[in-house]
């Protein structure tokens, strides 16, 4: 890895129905093979349902759920004399947001509906709710880091 500099950050434009940075994101985050459209029509479509089933806004919905996703601290394996500790640190905003769009996605495709807008909007309900599997991979996330808490001194 360089030690030059950092990349810098690419802005990426609000997606076109909704305005929203965040959301474009995300659609980019689930769009396999550069297909856009197909990941634009999953999205709303899931919104849509999530609409009819909440009754809110779809916008605030998905907010509210990466929200409940997003983990504030992780576990980082650092080496220290030959043993290797998992040391937790704080996650930076812009990480945060990333895992919780990662994980969110992830769950979704886990799940037994049949279309990926189905889980999709299955996913973000119960992530507002404050269950389901991206909100529980942010609760192991967070026990891991309470669990090696004995090991903050080697943070870095």
């Amino acid at each position: 890895m360089s030690r030059r500099h950092a990349a810098e950050k690419r802005q990426v434009l609000p997606d076109a129905k909704f305005g929203d940075v965040v959301l474009t994101k995300f659609m980019n985050n689930l769009m396999i093979d550069g297909k856009k459209s197909v990941a634009e029509k999953i999205v709303y479509n899931a919104f849509d349902r999530v609409e009819e089933k909440l009754k809110k806004s779809p916008v605030e919905v998905f907010h509210e759920g990466l929200d409940n996703i997003k983990p504030a601290v992780e576990v980082r394996s650092r080496r220290v004399g030959g043993a290797t500790y998992q040391v937790p640190v704080e996650v930076r905003p812009e990480r945060r947001e990333a895992l919780a769009i990662r994980w969110l996605i992830a769950a979704a495709k886990k799940r037994n509906e049949n279309t990926m807008e189905e889980r999709l909007a299955g996913e973000l309900i119960d992530a507002v709710n404050g269950r389901g599997t991206a909100v529980k991979k942010r609760e192991d996330t967070h026990k891991m880091a309470d669990a090696n808490k004995a090991f903050s001194h080697y943070r870095w």
